[in-house]
């Protein structure tokens, strides 16, 4: 693909799907990240011929040489996103043009070739066409799609590859809260950062999240939910959890998050609350936060609410804060009022139940 060339996708069905009924019962239930479609996507890339081989075939192992570059020089990117049912039987996504936007730049960071936004959302459009079956119905149910991107190339060298091999899987997925949206407990890591200043931490690669488990399990061995990253520099400012951006909301109202320093992945479901705040006529303020703010803040009552946001869980309320000298909490440690205001309006919007004034939603079928 080179160009304004148009890049067509080979359809190969699936000879074997999932019978209908086995169907059913798998999004009776379907957890989270556990279950997926009859097929994918495949799209390879060389140097110096571009884009080709685009097809939509049945889900299958990979094959690969144990000398691929992915395994040893980790260039690999990701995106997340969801596909919903509406309540006329077609389906839509939220944001997808953003997502693809934000790909290119992890490509580029990464020194990877970039994937043209409007193939990206055609494998989107392609996938769930063909699966459109298994994308549930209800109140709580969404697709979540995997693109990823990696570099398939067989050498050993550190240098970027010039092979790549775009795949886009689908996984139906549930509610992300069991028993509903109950607030998180977070523990903040003394010893691990996410990030620094001038490293990965705005391109969403699987190196990112490789770093961050260690803190996740520490987070989960003092009987926390999730980790909260410090800046990598003065150990003084807060980045973000785990795998989700974080706010603050203030007594009168005012919403902070940390600013996009390049440590931060800039979230999708965080510029989509910066605006819903904004149009609201909320104050809203991209800022440092230092840890020791943010406690002061809260045991003085002027912190009244704090949540992170992000694709699986839309938006979550931290109610209380661990770290080695103590915990606090945040207002009562339950969900905000704002907290959750803003969470029923963006997935109101999100499952087309309310109007879309930001053209955010995109049919599909």
């Amino acid at each position: 693909m080179s160009g304004g060339d148009k890049l067509e996708f080979e359809i190969r069905r699936n000879p074997a799907p999932v019978a209908v009924a086995d169907r059913a019962a798998l999004l009776a239930s379907p957890g989270f990240g556990r279950v997926f479609t009859d097929h994918m996507v495949t799209i390879r890339y060389a140097e110096g011929k571009g884009w080709y081989d685009a097809r939509v075939e049945a889900r299958a192992p990979i094959p690969m040489d144990p000398a691929s570059a992915a395994l040893h020089y980790a260039q690999e990117i990701f995106e997340g996103l969801k596909a919903y049912r509406t309540v006329d039987g077609g389906v839509t996504l939220f944001r997808p043009e953003a997502n693809a936007a934000r790909f290119v730049a992890s490509a580029e960071r990464l020194a990877m070739p970039a994937l043209p936004p409007e193939v990206f959302l055609d494998s989107l459009h392609r996938l769930i066409e063909i699966d459109e079956e298994w994308v549930p119905s209800g109140a709580d149910g969404s697709l979540y799609l995997r693109p990823f991107m990696f570099a398939s190339e067989v050498f050993l060298g550190v240098r970027p590859a010039q092979e790549y091999l775009y795949v886009l899987i689908a996984s139906p997925v549930g509610s992300y809260f069991a028993g509903g949206v109950q607030p998180v407990k977070v523990w903040v890591s003394p010893d691990y950062t996410r990030a620094a200043p001038g490293g990965t931490g705005a391109a969403k690669c699987g190196g990112n999240y490789a770093a961050s488990l260690v803190a996740q399990a520490e987070a989960i061995e003092h009987g926390c939910d999730q980790v909260v990253f410090l800046d990598a520099v003065e150990r003084r400012f807060v980045d973000e959890l785990g795998g989700m951006n974080v706010f603050f909301v203030y007594d009168d109202d005012t919403l902070v998050t940390p600013p996009l320093t390049g440590t931060i992945l800039p979230g999708i479901t965080r510029e989509s609350v910066l605006t819903l705040a904004s149009e609201a006529g909320l104050t809203v303020a991209e800022r440092p936060v230092t840890f020791a703010d943010w406690q002061a803040d809260a045991e003085s009552g002027r912190l009244r609410e704090v949540f992170a946001c992000g694709t699986a869980a839309v938006i979550t309320p931290i109610g209380h804060v661990r770290f080695p000298d103590g915990e606090f909490a945040i207002g009562a440690g339950e969900p905000g009022r704002l907290t959750m205001g803003l969470r029923q309006q963006l997935v109101d919007i999100q499952r087309g139940t309310a109007a879309d004034p930001y053209g955010w939603v995109r049919r599909v079928l």
